[in-house]
């Protein structure tokens, strides 16, 4: 038996079960069986009573008779049922399906152990295809009793915990032939782990609940690890076999803007994020690093001062946002910036005429264009640089990869890269999920900003809310109303929009009222978002396509229709549309008055912290680590034992261990590594095309 053999082979299966456990399970190997891990463990030395039964849903064991069986028949469903007394009680046990032999061989009137998961209905409790024991046959063995992930159709067919349990033990008997250590003596010692035979045979069949713990700490360790590993060897594929421009220079491009024209102070966040940049472009390297920061917190500025850097080195730079609307915000913002410099900046997107793209391609391939901002547009082949230095990309979870690539190739070396996100994501996930990128973070607002109230209402406080809004509306400032948006429910959603811009127009009918939603075209989006931004509208009813690249300072209330609808996520990039002033900003969370838990959950998250990192942490728990990255990386999150969200200490310790070993053996050459690197080449290799171990 090897770990490659079909579980067809094991003991106790065969090609009927074999078959029905793939179909289910989705295990099909002797290595799918031994890490199909316990979800928990039972103490069979405890026995419960019928009496003290309090919850459904538990695996239990219980001690008494069968005192009674008939088979039952409805319509044409057919169940076989039995009664089971204990000295405190009586419960039903059922089998949906069964054959003759078990209803003539149930043991009536003898003492038995019965063990499965209690139902309840009307304050009646029931076991279903319980598994049964015979007193004077039941097992010696006091040790903890795995119970294993199941679901009706197997246990229905036979394949209970007590299957499960007898094919793992004959799989465990073979674990010295089939378990290979992969960590050397040293790391054994450093971390008191147990040996990777002994942490099979414990996550299985412990010997008690510390074994457990040591057991499932080394198992989580390990698919932490080489997760980890495979990103070291990756950076340090792209730090050894990439080349990349040298910036050197801070000259008068940079040195100009900053005393002349930089309008307010960088905070010390900033400041420390610039001089990580910096030294990452001063070698010929190519720069891979993650910008991340919360709303509003300084990222472009950021951006700007090192788009500078390159021009003082003689390099272009190029920013691309995965929308219009952003791109132009990004444009309209550091073009206001660089105003009065000297410095020549364009923008390119889909709507782009044909006159204006000319231009800008002669000046890119000329040089006299510094820096081009745009969306996808950037991308298409006819747009050449005369010499790309520095690429900037906005939002990088909604760009796949071969588009990354093809920015990459703007330029014969590879131009140095900027990723950067206004989504915080949870310190765990960026630890594991971009540890190829070197990952900065600004978590300091700037000076002046006041933290935006949130508050939570109902339809029954609509009055309070628009009253409020006039108020508001009074003293100069301005509104949101942002309704949702969904796929799914598109025209629904748009009617609800259009009877939204209806409701506000009455309720306001002394104030100008714009709208904006992604189904306008670009001209009428641009018309509708600058009607607002000059003032000329005080109100201004929207989708989801204000979530992101809309900047109106003077905007100081976000009153977000059906926010029970809106992620966490999205609720914190809407709130963070207001606050982008000196004055007081709000955003006003209207729901229904029924709630489910998770919805509840995300409302008072969103009204007690204005924190993007501690949100994104809720955010995590809820959705998971997939949702949280985007789609194109949800299928790289395939751990059966490290939780991202909980274990962020083993995840600490692993990035800690594999820097420490790929800084003194980077090829893993060193006899005590080789353990290592064999356990690596051999079943991980194929998932990692950067290393060159081997």
């Amino acid at each position: 038996m090897t770990l490659e053999t079909s579980i067809e082979y094991v003991k106790g299966i065969g090609p009927e079960k074999a078959k029905l456990i793939k179909s289910v399970l989705g295990i099909s190997t002797v290595e799918d069986l031994l890490t199909f891990y316990p979800i928990r463990y039972l103490d069979k030395s405890k026995v419960y009573k019928i009496s003290n039964l309090q919850e459904s849903n538990l695996e239990i064991q219980l001690k008494g008779k069968i005192t009674h069986v008939q088979e039952i028949q409805t319509g044409k469903i057919k169940r076989l049922a039995a009664k089971f007394n204990d000295d405190t009680g009586t419960m039903d046990l059922v089998w949906f399906q069964y054959s003759k032999w078990m209803k003539e061989q149930l043991p009536i009137n003898r003492e038995i152990y019965i063990f499965g998961k209690i139902n309840v209905f009307n304050n009646q409790y029931s076991m279903p295809h319980p598994e049964i024991e015979i007193e004077e046959k039941k097992e010696g063995d006091h040790r903890l009793s795995p119970i294993y992930p199941s679901s009706e159709k197997l246990t229905k067919r036979g394949l209970n915990q007590r299957f499960f349990q007898t094919v793992l033990k004959n799989v465990c008997k073979e674990i010295p032939n089939l378990i290979q250590e992969n960590f050397p003596d040293y790391m054994i010692k450093a971390f008191k782990f147990l040996s990777r035979q002994h942490t099979y045979l414990n996550i299985h069949f412990p010997k008690d609940l510390e074994y457990v713990e040591k057991a499932d700490n080394r198992l989580k360790f390990e698919e932490s690890f080489f997760f980890q590993l495979g990103f070291g060897l990756k950076k340090l594929h792209h730090k050894t076999q990439s080349f990349g421009n040298s910036f050197p220079i801070v000259g008068d491009y940079f040195t100009n803007f900053y005393q002349n024209h930089l309008p307010f102070e960088l905070t010390n966040a900033q400041k420390r994020v610039l001089k990580e940049i910096r030294l990452d472009m001063k070698r010929p390297i190519q720069m891979n690093r993650l910008l991340q920061g919360d709303v509003g917190s300084g990222k472009t500025m950021v951006a700007l001062l090192t788009m500078l850097i390159a021009m003082d080195n003689g390099f272009q730079s190029c920013l691309m946002a995965p929308t219009e609307i952003l791109a132009q915000q990004h444009y309209n913002g550091i073009k206001d910036l660089l105003e009065g410099t000297g410095i020549n900046i364009r923008i390119l997107t889909g709507s782009s005429k044909a006159s204006q793209r000319k231009i800008i391609h002669e000046e890119l391939q000329n040089g006299t264009l510094s820096i081009l901002v745009g969306t996808h547009a950037v991308l298409e082949d006819k747009v050449k640089f005369k010499n790309l230095g520095l690429a900037i990309i906005d939002e990088q979870h909604r760009f796949g990869v071969a588009q990354r690539a093809k920015l990459w190739a703007k330029n014969r070396i590879p131009p140095h890269i900027l990723v950067m996100t206004a989504t915080p994501i949870p310190r765990t996930l960026a630890m594991s999920f971009y540890s190829d990128l070197d990952v900065s973070v600004i978590d300091e607002m700037p000076v002046g900003r006041k933290p935006i109230i949130t508050a939570h209402r109902r339809e029954k406080d609509r009055t309070f809310v628009y009253n409020f809004c006039r108020d508001e509306i009074k003293k100069g400032r301005q509104v949101y109303f942002v309704y949702p948006l969904i796929e799914e429910s598109e025209t629904l959603d748009y009617k609800n929009l259009m009877d939204g811009l209806e409701h506000v127009m009455n309720s306001f009918s002394d104030y100008n009222v714009t709208m904006l939603h992604g189904k306008m075209k670009p001209d009428e989006k641009d018309a509708a978002m600058n009607y607002f931004a000059s003032g000329k509208a005080e109100i201004m009813v929207a989708t989801t396509v204000i979530e992101v690249g809309v900047n109106v300072p003077n905007a100081s209330v976000m009153v977000i229709e059906s926010a029970e609808r809106f992620g966490l996520s999205q609720l914190h990039q809407l709130r963070g549309r207001v606050g982008r002033g000196a004055e007081q900003s709000y955003c006003i969370l209207m729901t229904s008055d029924k709630l489910s838990k998770e919805s509840r959950t995300r409302i008072k998250t969103m009204t007690e912290t204005n924190d993007g990192f501690k949100i994104s942490e809720v955010d995590m728990q809820l959705r998971g680590p997939g949702d949280i990255l985007g789609t194109q990386q949800s299928g790289v999150v395939d751990f059966k034992k490290l939780d991202l969200v909980n274990d962020s200490a083993i995840i600490k310790a692993t990035k800690d261990a594999v820097e420490k070993i790929l800084e003194n053996d980077p090829l893993l050459v060193k006899p005590d590594n080789l353990i290592i690197k064999n356990y690596y080449v051999r079943y991980y290799k194929g998932k990692n095309k950067w290393s060159k171990i081997s």
